[in-house]
């Protein structure tokens, strides 16, 4: 005799007439409903008089033991005595979204699925159609956020992608970082042109822009002066990230340059001796080890300028992880720039061009030291769900997927 247990149907108001097995080996639950009302779809009173059922529907439920599991209920209908005309209503279940061919249980299950995964990917899983997934998607998911969810956004992060490889088709990723940590996605503007920025930012409700305090973002003046229009209470404070890379670019164009140069004019021992120089070069100087300050220190006898450029740069770094305050960060910013100007240097002039534009959105970082790594960590989430989606254009799919992603866990393990 086959060993047997009884597992919890999960289904409120029903009783169970029968359980069967396809030849797939799926079980067909027949059910019916316990309760004797419904609600009048036109005037919503409660009501009791009874009029025959439904067609048949056969739901998918939540799976058992590796099995599909379906049930199969003929709701109930119910006369409006009240009504003129006397509409009859079909009853609702609340385990039953009308008009879905699943329980509300089973679709909580695809979208715990889906997170971190792809639609195409559950569609395979879960024998569903690519369709019916995205369904799912839409029915749970907003297209864009709900404002009240929020009390508080406290900081306020714009950055941009590209959704296509080698292309300048560029989407804008507005991202909020809460007073307790949390990070949560508020829109994907379909450019970034300042103008849309503006747009959405004015969107924010009115009792919700004075709880931004800072806003992070790279140096592309859109962004910059969209946040200053629309929200000047709010400290615009360009990425310390975003600002390093510039000037170890500069930097790194220089050892590109050398390297060259040294590589024409030295013998092929000569320049053995400081190949490799590359990621050496680019490291800070507290993370070499002994083998690797050596190559450098031959690299630097080699050209002096090239010794003045990594001075340099790890000396503006330095001041960058210094406990300053904003007006002594602006001084020894200057100071820096002082020393660069009366070098023989070239390689960093873009950046100087930089700290003219943006020195006071810089040195707001020193005021509380904000940053957008929040927003770099969502990028990170974005690619590799266009890479594992092979490109996701549609922006309102991005957000619901973007959503699910940072939500799916909380909101439906």
């Amino acid at each position: 005799m086959t060993a047997q247990i009884t597992i919890p149907l999960g289904l409120p108001d029903v009783r169970v007439l029968a359980v069967e097995v396809n030849r797939q080996g799926d079980y067909i639950i027949t059910v019916e409903s316990t309760l004797e009302q419904a609600r009048c779809r036109k005037c919503g009173r409660t009501i009791t008089k009874f009029h025959g059922h439904d067609r048949w529907l056969t739901l998918r439920h939540l799976p058992v033991l590796g099995h599909q599991v379906y049930i199969r209920l003929r709701p109930k209908r119910y006369q409006c005595p009240h009504c003129p005309g006397q509409p009859t209503s079909t009853q609702e279940l609340a385990w039953h979204e009308p008009n879905s061919p699943h329980t509300k249980a089973y679709e909580q299950h695809v979208l715990l699925v889906l997170v971190n995964a792809t639609v195409q990917d559950v569609s395979i899983k879960e024998a569903l159609g690519y369709d019916a997934v995205v369904g799912i998607v839409d029915r749970h998911i907003e297209r864009e956020v709900d404002w009240q969810e929020y009390q508080c956004l406290a900081v306020l992060g714009l950055d941009e992608i590209a959704l296509k490889k080698g292309r300048s088709d560029y989407v804008v990723i507005v991202t909020a970082r809460l007073a307790n940590g949390q990070v949560k996605i508020l829109s994907v503007l379909p450019d970034r042109e300042k103008q849309t920025v503006v747009k959405f930012l004015r969107s924010i409700p009115a009792r919700l822009r004075p709880t931004i305090h800072t806003v992070c973002t790279d140096m592309y003046a859109g962004f910059v002066n969209a946040a200053k229009e629309v929200l000047p209470a709010a400290t615009v404070v360009v990425d310390r990230y975003h600002v390093a890379k510039k000037y170890r670019e500069g930097a790194d164009l220089l050892r590109r340059q050398e390297l060259k140069r040294l590589k024409r004019e030295l013998s092929a021992d000569e320049y053995e001796q400081i190949k490799g120089a590359m990621w050496p070069f680019r490291k800070n100087g507290a993370d070499l080890t002994a083998e690797e300050q050596a190559l450098l220190e031959r690299v630097f006898a080699c050209s002096p300028k090239l010794r003045e450029a990594y001075r340099l740069r790890e000396e503006l770094t330095a001041i960058f992880e210094r406990q300053l305050t904003k007006a002594d960060a602006e001084a020894a910013i200057k100071d820096w720039q002082r020393k660069v100007e009366e070098s023989p240097l070239v390689c960093f002039d873009g950046f100087l061009t930089t700290l003219e534009n943006h020195l006071d959105e810089i040195t707001n970082y020193f005021l509380h030291r904000h940053n957008s790594g929040f927003v770099e960590g969502l990028n990170n989430k974005i690619k590799v769900l266009k890479r594992r989606s092979y490109g996701l254009l549609n922006l309102d799919h991005l957000f619901q997927r973007l959503y699910l992603d940072l939500e799916g866990y909380r909101l439906h393990a």
